[in-house]
């Protein structure tokens, strides 16, 4: 909807440009565009399509009195972790460690004030990227009744074969969108459009979305202990664009 009203306030730009030459100098002004014998238009195509691969990462956060402890601890969680996805079709291909951190916990006075180290805290992230977005609850849900206490976000995009694909259909309707403009300029001039003399692809798609903490650490503890129930996971729809800059010829 928005792009539609961006095109729409450029080419009323363009048409309401032309008409102000016409009223001003209507025969200069034709002449000079026939003279240049060039119109420069912008198409653009726009569709949304579904996603078909998700990120999502998560992982075990553990802390003891020791650095060793804590680690000890954190290595059995993610390991069991790991095994049941596995065991539940998350291919290894497809699983990264994101990040490990060990960090010192310290105990603070009231005035703010640093004291001694109280422990350690473990923490080991794992980022599963899949195409396989229809078992992501189910793998969420698992990674969390096994021991994970961290889901940090969760985000889907479109493959690039796909993207690719969903581009080349709409190059057609972009193309179609510019040459309907061009002719509707050249015909508010007196002129037509007789040929091309350059084309520049610019395709673009909209970003995806930030990722965002998907729940907080107390949330995913109670929510895996209280209720049986899937996770409800809404993947979306992902705004693919292309846009094309056509010079067209210009004749009587």
């Amino acid at each position: 909807m928005f792009t539609s009203v961006v095109v729409a306030c450029i080419y009323t730009l363009i048409v309401f440009g032309v008409m102000i030459g016409l009223l001003n100098n209507p025969q200069g002004y034709a002449q000079s565009i026939q003279n240049n014998s060039t119109l420069s238009v912008s198409g653009t195509a726009t569709m949304k399509t579904n996603p078909d691969r998700v990120t999502v990462s998560f992982g075990v956060e553990t802390a003891n009195t020791t650095a060793s402890l804590a680690l000890m601890s954190n290595s059995e969680i993610t390991n069991k972790v790991l095994n049941i996805l596995k065991a539940s079709g998350v291919h290894e291909n497809e699983t990264t460690t994101s990040s490990f951190v060990i960090t010192p916990n310290y105990n603070y006075s009231e005035s703010g004030t640093v004291g001694n180290i109280t422990g350690y805290t473990v923490t080991n992230s794992i980022q599963i990227e899949s195409s396989n977005i229809n078992n992501i609850s189910r793998w969420i849900d698992i990674a969390i009744s096994t021991g994970a206490n961290r889901v940090d976000s969760i985000y889907f995009s479109v493959s690039d074969k796909k993207l690719d694909d969903i581009k080349n259909n709409l190059l057609n309707d972009a193309i179609n969108n510019a040459k309907y403009k061009a002719d509707n300029v050249a015909s508010i001039l007196g002129l037509k459009v007789i040929g091309v003399r350059s084309i520049n692809l610019n395709e673009f798609e909209s970003p995806p979305p930030i990722p965002q903490p998907y729940l907080a650490e107390k949330s995913l503890a109670s929510a895996a202990e209280s209720s049986p129930v899937s996770t409800p996971i809404l993947t979306g729809m992902q705004e693919v664009t292309s846009q094309i800059s056509i010079v067209f010829l210009l004749g009587s």
